[in-house]
């Protein structure tokens, strides 16, 4: 029995995963914390010995190749001796909010870099966090001879830091100098924020092999957890995830890369060769928290009040903006109650706009997709809200099609195991193999276990609460949502 492993080093720990090559069937897991970052500023060296904790003790005995995805929008400053400038500066580093404005400008304005690398900057990326270094650091900054991402590191140490560098098309999608629809670099981007050129690494096809530990462990391309996550769940095209996280995202699987001019899409690349593209909002568990700390209870307890009031919440309406919001683009609004009536103003009526206006919100940026043809026809929601009974019994009306809440699993570090069985077979060539030169398809491997909501019958009653919805968003902020198409051309006949 072959087995392969993933890893998936997070901003909090690494998890492992050992599985049947073939079946992917999981026998064995590790895991080891990160110590405890100090800001948006962490040693790469600690994801390291995390590692090296998580693998103990044979975790890895009989492994034949290895996957490694990683924490997003890492960036990771090399000099020319391929050591550390600087510590590495993670994802969720706010500081250069107003670099990311600078450079927007610098290229002229938001549709510009829409169109170059299918991304608006954003503090997160990469290419702001060069030009922060060049505004903030600059004798880092004339340091860095080379850039990589946290999962690109973690590969090339486990390789022994070998000549060749590389990285996958997911991962250099999140850059902000790498373009997904030209499937190329941007090294001008790269001048613009930082002033200088720097090397960067070989992108890798999805079955690529990035090289051999001095053991023989194949190491495949590695990509960003997202995009392993999607992977591990077995996503494809016409499926869509909602991640419910304090804020939210919204992706899915299409076949080509969106350009879009205002920014709302965020157009990364996937970890099978097709695309990815992403609609982030500013608000998602962080209003229920919000309502339930209101209320005088928890997350549980919301969600029992909200199933005792009825769709619609008495015509209560909660616009969920309270910490700003990114779809629609409102980056100075704040969270609305509208609707108010005596009849109306009960403990479970607002438990129930809470919800049905954080899913309401996130069924607007599902649409933004599916105003560009993104087909999507069920939709996966991740995060513990996910489990809330609540959210169960109201997502599919509002999204109008089957919704599928995967039981919890490392579906990184499966995406990353699944990629590694990938390059396996190709590299043995056991895989059906396409023109020119790849496997066709990835190994078969089992979906997540789930569950499965449907819309059934209680598709008109969620037409008829998007509606509302979509009405007071429209009086309060006229004009801000034009990206959307009318709820109910998405509701499917039948």
């Amino acid at each position: 029995m072959g087995k392969v492993a993933g890893l998936d080093s997070s901003s909090e720990c690494t998890r492992i995963v050992v599985c049947d090559t073939d079946t992917g069937a999981v026998i064995r897991r590790g895991y080891a914390p990160h110590p405890a970052e100090k800001g948006p500023e962490v040693d790469p060296q600690a994801w390291l010995m995390s590692l090296g904790e998580a693998a103990g003790n044979g975790l890895l005995e009989g492994v034949q190749a290895i996957g490694v995805s990683a924490q997003q929008h890492g960036l990771v400053p090399l000099d020319a001796e391929g050591g550390l400038v600087r510590p590495a500066l993670v994802g969720n580093d706010k500081r250069a909010q107003s670099a990311a404005a600078d450079l927007a400008d610098s290229l002229g304005g938001r549709a510009a870099w829409a169109q170059a690398v299918g991304a608006v900057p954003q503090a997160a990326h990469p290419v702001t966090k060069l030009r922060w270094l060049a505004r903030n650091e600059p004798a880092n900054a004339a340091r860095i001879t080379e850039v990589m991402q946290p999962h690109d590191w973690l590969a090339w140490q486990l390789l022994g830091r070998p000549a060749r560098r590389t990285t996958d098309r997911g991962g250099a999608s999140t850059t902000g100098f790498w373009s997904a629809a030209a499937e190329a670099y941007r090294p001008d981007l790269i001048e613009l924020a930082l002033g200088h050129q720097v090397r960067l690494p070989e992108v890798l096809r999805p079955w690529g092999t990035a090289g051999f530990t001095p053991e023989g462990l194949l190491i495949s391309a590695g990509t960003g957890e997202t995009m392993a996550a999607a992977f591990g769940l077995g996503v494809g095209v016409g499926d869509a995830v909602i991640s419910l996280g304090a804020s939210g995202s919204v992706f899915s699987i299409h076949h080509e890369a969106l350009v879009d001019a205002e920014g709302t899409i965020t157009s990364f690349a996937d970890a099978t060769g097709r695309h990815l593209p992403v609609v982030h909002t500013s608000n998602a568990v962080r209003v229920l928290r919000g309502t339930a700390e209101m209320l005088g209870t928890d997350l549980e307890g919301l969600s029992e009040l909200a199933l005792q009031s009825t769709p619609g919440a008495y015509g209560m309406v909660l616009l969920p903006y309270l910490e700003g919001e990114r779809t629609p683009h409102l980056p100075h609004t704040a969270g609305s109650l509208h609707g108010m009536r005596r009849e109306s103003m009960k403990p479970e009526h607002l438990a129930r706009a809470a919800f049905e206006g954080m899913l309401c919100g996130l069924a607007d940026a599902l649409d933004v997709l599916r105003g560009r043809g993104v087909t999507v026809s069920r939709v996966f929601l991740l995060g513990a809200a996910a489990e809330l009974t609540a959210v169960q019994a109201v997502a599919p009306a509002l999204f109008g099609v089957q919704v599928v809440v995967p039981q919890p699993a490392e579906y990184a570090a499966l995406g990353a195991a699944r990629q590694a069985a990938w390059a396996l077979g190709a590299a043995h060539g056991t895989l059906p193999v396409a023109e020119p030169g790849g496997p066709a398809e990835p190994p078969a491997w089992p979906a997540a276990a789930s569950q499965v909501f449907e819309p059934g019958e209680e598709l008109p009653v969620g037409q008829a609460v998007r509606q509302q919805y979509a009405a007071v968003r429209d009086e309060t902020y006229p004009g801000a949502f034009a990206a959307a198409a009318p709820a109910e051309a998405f509701v499917p006949e039948g």
